[in-house]
């Protein structure tokens, strides 16, 4: 593996890139056979019946979360290991409203495999979005192309004709549903944490972004190399059962300290309501052109250095849920490694 250590962090030696390898035995690969021709007939009948007739149909939201739920169940994705920070194991509604998104609140999830998607959509109901380096704008996507958007190939830029919007603009346009970001922009095998998009800093002030992570055991469902379909469907549906550990931290608030405000405002008469209130008026100008930016500031999305605070928060309460570590290796490096591992293998 020498050959690909340039795609190991530095400080860590982790490789978020590389594929988990299956831990399939060789004793029990008829039962696995068998699983897989059982299940596949079965798990394309309902992705097809959903995804082409009963998704448009106004089943209503619980008919459609037990459907996702078959979905997941087909493959046999049973247990669900969920911990909220904060709450006690089977106190969870005392303190719903508090620990777990709410309409109009921000998701900022773990990016390892097509079933992210789905056990989203099947909790929250929410918008899944697409984010790119170094642009704070996000591209809304149904819940099929965020499935299909984890076996794609890592994207610099968005292609061509791509309708971007701020977060800002999403949640007001919607304010009763979740909107769900994956800040890392591309996949991994759940072992490092990427760096971030600056597209979270495009939610209005003050939103509440939760950091949710999502790991798999076996860990073989993740699709780090894109299109590998058909090892992703062999690992899913042969297996006998998956579990999904689900780790949901306190939220982050969208608050970013702007500079040039007093930290302690002069409450004398020198002045009046209304030259307070002007001043107030200006300071959320330069707040709103500070997060939305210029066109220039738009197309390279680089934080200052309070925003950038918000954007660690974030980023080590995914690690700290995951149980990983932040790398410093990002799109460009997988896009490398992406090349380089498929004209070395023959991969599906």
């Amino acid at each position: 593996m020498e050959k690909y250590s340039q795609f190991r962090d530095r400080g860590s030696g982790i490789a978020p890139f590389f594929p988990v390898p299956s831990q399939i035995s060789g004793t029990y690969i008829p039962i696995y056979v068998f699983l897989f021709t059982l299940r596949l007939p079965f798990f394309i009948s309902v992705l097809i019946g959903y995804f082409l007739a009963l998704q448009w149909i106004p089943l209503g939201f619980v008919a459609k979360k037990a459907l996702l739920w078959l979905i997941l169940g087909v493959p046999g994705v049973w247990w669900i290991d969920l911990q909220i920070d904060g709450v006690r194991k089977g106190s969870l509604a005392k303190h719903h409203a508090l620990r777990l998104p709410q309409p109009s609140d921000i998701i900022a999830s773990s990016f390892t495999s097509p079933i992210d998607a789905i056990y989203l959509a099947a909790i929250f109901d929410p918008i899944f979005t697409v984010s790119y380096p170094n642009i704070r704008q996000v591209c809304r996507i149904s819940l099929l192309r965020a499935i299909l958007y984890a076996f794609r190939a890592p994207q610099e830029r968005p292609p061509a004709g791509a309708k971007l919007v701020e977060l800002r603009t999403l949640i007001r346009e919607n304010p009763n549903r979740v909107v769900v970001v994956f800040p890392e922009t591309t996949t991994t095998n759940g072992r490092g944490i990427l760096p971030f998009s600056p597209s979270l800093l495009g939610a209005p002030i003050g939103a509440k972004i939760f950091p949710v992570s999502l790991r798999y055991t076996p860990g073989d469902i993740t699709t780090p190399v894109p299109g590998s379909y058909l090892t992703f469907l062999w690992n899913l549906l042969s297996e006998p059962t998956h579990c999904i550990r689900v780790r949901i931290a306190e939220c982050v608030l969208n608050n970013p300290k702007q500079p040039g405000r007093p930290k302690n405002p002069d409450k004398s008469y020198t002045s009046n309501f209304l030259d307070t209130l002007q001043a107030d008026e200006v300071l959320m100008a330069s707040s709103t052109d500070t997060l939305v930016g210029s066109d220039e500031v738009r197309s390279n999305g680089q934080p200052n250095a309070e925003e950038r605070k918000i954007l660690d928060k974030v980023a080590e309460a995914l690690a700290r849920l995951g149980r990983v570590s932040r790398v410093s290796l990002g799109i460009k490096e997988k896009i490398g490694f992406v090349r380089s591992w498929k004209r070395r293998r023959w991969w599906w």
